[in-house]
């Protein structure tokens, strides 16, 4: 099991709108460097929606071979295409992923018995192991707490990812579960919540921009220390907001690009920061990073 700071990775670009593979080999060192657990590669945030299968499944080669086994690789190989799911997750344990993360099916809103049956298929066409994620306020659907007790029975089915910020909700899921499925947080507000009752980590946009305080947040709350871990929490709190200032990936790649990290290019529909967001951003960066 994956525990503490996975970095949801953004998918660093050139000016021409080229996967950009040197920043991309930087960017993971850079992970390796400030005890990121794990990298979460061609999710949301590193744009899969508008890469092509073939440079998606050469991104995951690419992390694979470069991390070289020094950290853990998470592929984002979710659709809202079942068979093509499976092709993608079959594919991405075929370059060498020790896990895959699949979304919920975006658009087409699926009952609870078609998400079921739907991770189901992913989880049984792999040896490694799977995370479902479900985020409803981008693909209009979510996991039901029945439906991920059943998947929790699936083999290879080890985790969900829960990006819906309700704490509540997620106290109860965990308890609930059986011991050995982890629930991770994906909503960087209430990470440090979650944490406290009981999730195992995080799936973090935030650790783009500030991986060490991520991990060391992480770290602090897995070990009992949650007085520690809400103190760091307290030194990020305005990245947490101001990075979803607008729809992410937009945000962290202008702070990304703030930093000196990557060029902030991105791929049409997605546009740069709209200016009135910029100061805000760039104050947040300035006291929490910087």
């Amino acid at each position: 099991m994956i525990t503490g700071s996975i970095v949801a990775l953004v998918t660093p670009m050139t000016e021409s709108g080229d996967v950009d593979w040197r920043t991309l080999g930087r960017l993971i060192d850079f992970h390796i460097e400030n005890g990121t657990a794990a990298l979460g590669l061609v999710g949301t945030t590193g744009e899969s929606s508008t890469l092509s299968h073939p440079e998606h499944r050469e991104v995951i080669r690419f992390g694979v071979s470069h991390a070289g086994g020094r950290i853990p690789i998470m592929a984002g190989t979710g659709s809202n295409s079942t068979l093509e799911a499976v092709e993608l997750t079959v594919a991405a344990a075929e370059g060498g992923a020790d896990c895959a993360l699949l979304v919920t099916p975006y658009y087409n809103k699926p009952s609870q018995e078609g998400l079921y049956q739907h991770f189901k298929a992913g989880g049984e066409a792999i040896d490694v192991a799977s995370v479902v994620y479900s985020v409803a306020a981008r693909t209009g659907c979510y996991v039901s707490a029945g439906a991920t007790l059943r998947l929790s029975q699936v083999e290879n089915i080890v985790g969900l990812k829960d990006a819906t910020g309700d704490v509540a909700r997620g106290a109860s899921l965990i308890k609930s579960l059986p011991e050995g499925f982890a629930v991770y947080s994906g909503d960087d507000g209430t990470t440090c919540d979650l944490l406290e009752v009981g999730a195992k980590g995080c799936i973090s946009v935030t650790a783009n921009v500030a991986p060490a305080k991520m991990a060391e947040m992480c770290r602090l709350a897995l070990g009992g220390d949650h007085a520690g871990a809400r103190a760091v929490d307290a030194t990020i709190r305005p990245l947490h907001k101001t990075l979803f200032l607008e729809s992410n990936p937009i945000p962290v790649k202008y702070a990304m690009g703030h930093m000196g990290l990557i060029d902030p290019t991105m791929r049409l529909p997605l546009i740069p920061l709209s200016e009135q967001y910029r100061g805000e951003l760039t104050k947040a960066i300035e006291e929490c990073v910087e």
